[in-house]
């Protein structure tokens, strides 16, 4: 296992969130090295600066397919995520990132998701989630716990997914974490991180940095 931190791409873009408690989250993970950037930013990037991150974490909610027919100053997104799976770069689809391009079957089959209807939501819920495998490297040794946080009531992961977290609550989906392969990647999907009530949240913290190690292939 190396011991540099690991090269992480947060791709941001199609919702607001709060910048700056946003940033002290990444800051603070262990072994991470993030760049926070918006998608038409990596989207212009050169594809050799694309391929360098470790991981690619996802945290955007364009509701619109991507397409290569924008200005040039906001790349060609379309090329670009439909390399996702082929360079072997760990992926993470962090909370709203599951909402992405609703129609796009591609991001239909990264997240496990096949029809991602979002039929409500709800802020600020307390939710009592229960550690579903506790062998997995991202949740070893976690206990259950109690996290406010936004939920979302769609459909659940399907069974080509490992589950790693659930939870009961009329208003949200049962699956909120999993992992899963898409192509040669590793994914890690969490449903959780609306916003710095759940950011601040220790065990949220060890989910998401392990779940970064292990997209990277560096947590097995």
């Amino acid at each position: 296992m190396s011991t540099n931190p690991l090269s992480v791409a947060v791709i941001t873009g199609g919702h607001s969130y709060d910048v700056v408690n946003f940033h002290r989250l990444f800051r603070t993970l262990p072994g991470i090295d993030a760049y926070i950037q918006h998608i038409d930013d990596f989207a212009t990037a050169p594809e050799v600066a694309r391929d360098s991150y470790d991981v690619l974490l996802f945290y955007i909610m364009m509701m619109d397919g991507p397409t290569n027919d924008l200005p040039g100053f906001r790349g060609k997104p379309l090329r670009t995520l439909e390399r996702l799976g082929q360079t072997g770069q760990g992926i993470v689809i962090m909370h709203h990132g599951l909402l992405a391009y609703p129609q796009w079957q591609p991001w239909h089959d990264l997240v496990g998701i096949q029809d991602r209807s979002l039929h409500g939501y709800s802020h600020d819920e307390r939710l009592a989630l229960h550690v579903a495998d506790p062998t997995h490297p991202i949740t070893h040794d976690l206990q259950d716990w109690t996290l406010t946080d936004e939920t979302y009531h769609m459909a659940d992961a399907g069974a080509d997914s490992q589950i790693l977290l659930t939870v009961e609550h009329t208003d949200s989906m049962s699956t909120v974490a999993w992992a899963r392969r898409y192509g040669q990647s590793r994914v890690f999907c969490l449903q959780l991180g609306h916003d710095k009530q759940a950011w601040a949240d220790s065990n949220f913290r060890t989910v998401l940095s392990r779940g970064v190690a292990w997209s990277a292939r560096q947590l097995d």
